[in-house]
């Protein structure tokens, strides 16, 4: 694929939960890693703190990218590769996905005309690139028309849209990647959790905080930012992913008791910034971690499926299955409400080759 500098490339800009993304056809992509890594940076405008000549909103949840393609294989309508692009540096890392950003996938499938939309509901099967999880994806769209428009409200969103359920399957890896609920990292119990992406849940209490803080205090305190750090790339290690230093995953998620009516309190670092709400999988994994017993939520653990994260948009309801499997450990899967709409679509332009 040539230098598409001047030409530009076709681009849905869409809102997914509680993040921004550019959304891609496959075909119109490089194909080569390399090539797109490089690609993205310059669409959205990294390395800047401000993004300033591309189209990234200078912050981790606005500076993604979805590319999105036909279904390659049996009961698979459609392929989505995520790209997490960090805003300063320009790192660009496909050691996650966006459950967030899932929620757009299936609409702009419809929008570009790689599935057309149900009678009455519309539901697609979508194979996730990155983990090799798979995800079902439904919404209603009554007369066979796609409407983001609908009463389901998400805190952190303006207004309200169309419901779209997620039930994101594990691809058969374990839960407790470590094989255990609890592993010790420099004295600091933490329970490593992956379910659908690789989190670290840790007790807000044991990192000096009290876990009701807000994402601008929080990121003003140097020595927290540093100590959850250090937590973070030795849980790399851990999980088996080598130095994650330059990574977006593991993500940290601090607990503590509710301070309302919800199960548990969370602060989550994505991973060097204070999330104003949470991502989906991220819930899904302190979410399971409160229905396995011995990990370091099972105190605010409970019964059923629902599990209701305060954080510091609102309250978030995650829905987890786990199960214990005699050969693989625990097991598990996530159900998530979710809502998305186009904000715009058109030609991108990115910068130059070497900007």
């Amino acid at each position: 694929m040539t230098d598409v500098s001047g030409e530009g490339i076709p681009c849905l800009w869409m809102r997914g939960g509680t993040s921004k993304g550019a959304f891609f056809l496959e075909s119109d992509m490089p194909q080569g890693a390399q090539e797109r890594d490089d690609l993205a940076r310059r669409i959205l405008g990294s390395p800047d703190p401000q993004q300033i000549d591309g189209i990234g909103g200078g912050h981790p949840l606005t500076s993604k990218i979805a590319i999105v393609g036909p279904g390659r294989k049996a009961g698979v309508d459609l392929e989505y590769e995520f790209l997490q692009v960090a805003v300063d540096t320009g790192d660009v890392t496909r050691a996650q996905t966006c459950g967030n950003l899932l929620a757009g996938v299936v609409p702009f499938a419809i929008e570009r005309g790689l599935l057309q939309a149900g009678a009455e509901r519309t539901t697609a099967t979508v194979h996730l690139v990155n983990t090799g999880d798979q995800a079902s994806v439904s919404f209603a769209s009554p007369g066979g028309v796609l409407d983001y428009s609908g009463d389901c409200v998400l805190p952190g969103v303006p207004g309200a849209g169309n419901p779209i359920e997620i039930e994101v399957s594990s691809g058969g890896g374990a839960l407790l990647p470590s094989g255990r609920q609890i592993d010790d990292i420099d004295g600091v119990p933490v329970t490593l959790v992956n379910n659908g992406m690789p989190v670290v849940v840790v007790r807000a209490s044991e990192v000096g905080i009290v876990g009701d803080e807000g994402p601008e205090e929080l990121e003003a305190n140097r020595a927290f930012l540093g100590r959850v750090e250090e937590l973070r790339i030795a849980a790399g290690e851990l999980f088996g992913m080598g130095d994650v230093s330059r990574l977006s995953v593991p993500k940290m998620m601090l607990i503590s008791a509710p301070q309302a009516e919800g199960d548990v309190t969370v602060r989550a670092l994505i991973p060097h910034r204070v999330h104003r709400s949470v991502g989906v999988l991220m819930a899904a994994g302190v979410a399971a971690a409160t229905r396995i017993p011995g990990t370091v939520a099972s105190e605010w653990g409970g019964e059923g499926e629902a599990v209701v994260l305060e954080y510091p948009a609102g309250a978030f309801t995650s829905r987890v299955r786990t199960r214990e499997d005699a050969v693989r450990g625990w097991l598990g899967s996530s159900i998530a409400t979710r809502t998305t709409r186009k904000l715009f679509e058109g030609r991108v332009f990115p910068g130059p080759t070497g900007s």
